[in-house]
């Protein structure tokens, strides 16, 4: 018996784009979550009276880290979210990740920082091309 709300049948190809979204979607919410830790682990270590660079990356690396925790939460959610509402979250995600990355770039000692940023551009954008 059909489980109301859900296809009789659904095609192999519409169940291959099924998991990839899937797994995108996860793959995604993983790399948010890592790219969260290590931006607010980087921006803890940041001298808070330190020159203007110190200052920057502090203030970059925290807005990084809330952006990527709610990115990771709206991934999460399994509620009936509007597509545009998701894609917009994920572009901005994405491109404050880009942007620490670059002030993680310049400072010494955040390399790990700058490529969990990018990780998590990249995840973004991976996930982005299956919204489209």
């Amino acid at each position: 018996m059909p489980v109301s709300g859900y296809p009789d049948h659904v095609s192999v190809p519409e169940q291959q784009e099924l998991v990839r979204f899937l797994e995108d979607r996860f793959a995604c919410a993983q790399a948010c979550t890592e790219c969260a830790r290590v931006c607010a682990l980087r921006a803890s270590l940041a001298d808070l009276d330190g020159p203007e660079d110190q200052q920057e990356l502090r203030r970059k690396g925290i807005l990084c880290a809330e952006v990527c925790d709610a990115t990771c939460r709206a991934l999460a959610e399994q509620s009936a979210q509007a597509e545009a509402g998701v894609r917009a979250q994920v572009e901005w995600c994405r491109a404050v990740c880009l942007e620490t990355a670059h002030v993680f770039d310049r400072s010494p000692g955040a390399e790990e920082g700058a490529q969990a940023c990018r990780d998590c551009a990249r995840a973004c954008t991976e996930f982005l091309t299956l919204l489209r």
